[in-house]
């Protein structure tokens, strides 16, 4: 039965009809002939970075092929995916089977450009450090791949904008610490792939440790006005606007005025009735305005007992009309009324609901 189809893998050679009969195509401007002195060079073929390798009907075939064979190898991410949405499916229906897991979610979701964007950054940073703790193993294996993709896209991103180190460095802290136990006490029996794969991987960690240790932030030379410059009361509105405690206390050494600031009673005060406020003892504690509390240490006890409150620049939403997590577009928002999925609420602005690292997590337990 002769082969009708048009695939690049069709045996035998195209031919085509010429006044003095038929002939076989020409390659480069060479006509096989049927003797053998004439040879192809399979090297000058494979190396030739010209799409158009053969002429004919198999020319848009093979360029097409060749590339996607370029970008399978030159590419580390398993999945591209345009779409910044995913419907959250937690059981079965008539229209739609299966259900939606976190590692779906982690390779459909656009994590890659979010970590480009500073309002976003510290969101996928934390969601990360809260994979890394309890939710490593439940990822596909294609999710871990895509996770340690990221991942290195993060370590990358600080090393060359030095932001924010510290969250990064925790993130590594926890994700090396649990590998650690998974490797040695648990091993293979819960660990998706080889085990030598998550060795080699432990010590890529250990060596993004090494470089964000060695980290140097360079001193920047500013001929304008400084932090310091600031009369005092905007330095010390500037402090009440930092929701870390940490970040107040790296402030407060880099000058011996931001250190008298940094350590005012009605600052830590303030960070506690934040992060704190609907906790009885700190609310109650408020009310009788006395001085001879120490707010600054009642922080740090509270900070042991009681999650404190996250604040990001922008999270993912979720719709509870459509049941769709999605990255939201403030520009597109405002400007074409796009909430950054497809909606069909009368009212979309309604139904959205901001989901914290922990609550994205949350959504994906059944």
């Amino acid at each position: 039965m002769p082969f009708l189809g048009k695939d690049w893998r069709s045996p035998g050679w195209s031919w085509t009809k010429t006044e003095h009969g038929w002939k076989r195509i020409v390659i480069f401007g060479h006509e096989m002939e049927d003797n053998n002195n004439t040879e192809i060079n399979l090297k000058e073929l494979c190396d030739n970075d010209d799409e158009n390798l053969f002429v004919g009907e198999v020319c848009e075939l093979t360029s097409t092929k060749r590339k996607k064979d370029f970008y399978n190898n030159n590419t580390k991410s398993q999945f591209v995916f345009r779409d910044k949405w995913i419907y959250v499916q937690k059981g079965s229906t008539k229209e739609r089977h299966g259900y939606c897991t976190l590692g779906e979610a982690l390779n459909r979701l656009d994590f890659s450009s979010a970590i480009q964007d500073l309002r976003r950054f510290n969101y996928v940073a934390k969601l990360f450090q809260l994979i890394a703790r309890s939710q490593l193993t439940s990822l596909s294996g294609a999710a871990q791949k895509n996770y340690f993709n990221i991942l290195e896209k993060i370590v990358r991103k600080v090393l060359e904008d030095h932001y924010n180190p510290r969250l990064v460095k925790e993130l590594l802290q926890d994700l090396s610490s649990m590998l650690h136990s998974l490797t040695v006490n648990v091993g293979r029996c819960v660990l998706v792939g080889n085990v030598n794969i998550w060795l080699c991987r432990l010590e890529t960690i250990f060596k993004w440790q090494q470089e964000l240790n060695s980290m140097q932030i360079p001193k920047q030379i500013c001929t304008g006005m400084t932090f310091s410059d600031l009369p005092l009361h905007m330095q010390n509105k500037i402090l009440y606007k930092l929701s870390d405690a940490y970040d107040i206390i790296n402030l407060g050494q880099a000058t011996p005025t931001l250190n008298i600031l940094s350590e005012h009673r009605s600052l830590w005060k303030n960070l506690c009735l934040f992060h704190f406020s609907d906790k009885p003892f700190c609310r109650s504690l408020a009310l009788t305005k006395s001085d001879s509390v120490d707010w600054k240490l009642m922080y740090f006890t509270l900070q042991k007992n009681y999650p404190m409150k996250e604040q990001y620049g922008d999270t993912l939403h979720f719709c509870r009309h459509c049941s769709i997590l999605f990255w939201k577009d403030p520009h597109l928002a405002l400007l074409l009324k796009d909430f950054g999925h497809p909606c069909t609420a009368n009212d979309p602005s309604s139904c959205l609901t901001p989901i914290s690292p922990q609550h994205f997590i949350d959504l994906f337990r059944f």
